[in-house]
């Protein structure tokens, strides 16, 4: 009876439902029509939107956070928020898809995405945005062949 007695506390507590975790996180560039594009790990600045892909190891509800986060990057104080967003998956569901967009382009500079769930960081992703590369096309100086030494004539410089 008195082991009855020490186990009906745990009979009487109910399952906390455990919060999902993250699988999987990538970041990509648009695919050109709207969606994320294949996995990478360095931007341009030209890159507008990118996306950030939360794969999660259950289909459990939960609210997944992203903060889009500065960490060094010209003219902008480290550690500040570029980005926040927020969104709450509905049973059965465990993939979230965030986007991160600046007015314009994105300013060159070393960045971070935090991922919280249920309130809890659970992951961060450090990606770094690249000015664009100049296709180098050959030397802008073209060398030229030497030319003869003009010759006089009756008064007259012939080319």
């Amino acid at each position: 009876m008195f082991v009855l007695f020490l186990s009906m506390p745990a009979l009487g507590q109910q399952d906390l439902p455990i919060a999902p975790a993250i699988e999987e996180i990538y970041l990509a560039r648009d695919d050109g029509e709207g969606k994320a594009g294949e996995q990478v790990t360095e931007f341009r600045t030209a890159d507008v939107p990118i996306y950030c892909v939360v794969l999660l190891d259950s289909r459990a509800k939960a609210i997944v956070k992203m903060n889009f986060v500065a960490v060094s990057v010209a003219g902008v104080k480290p550690e500040t928020r570029v980005v926040t967003a927020s969104y709450t998956t509905i049973e059965g569901q465990n993939r979230v898809y965030f986007t991160g967009r600046p007015d314009g382009r994105w300013t060159p500079g070393k960045y971070r995405v935090d991922l919280f769930i249920d309130g809890r960081l659970a992951r961060d992703i450090e990606f770094e945005i690249k000015l664009p590369t100049k296709a180098v096309t050959g030397s802008s100086f073209v060398p030229t062949a030497a030319r003869p030494k003009p010759v006089k004539r009756r008064g007259k410089i012939d080319p």
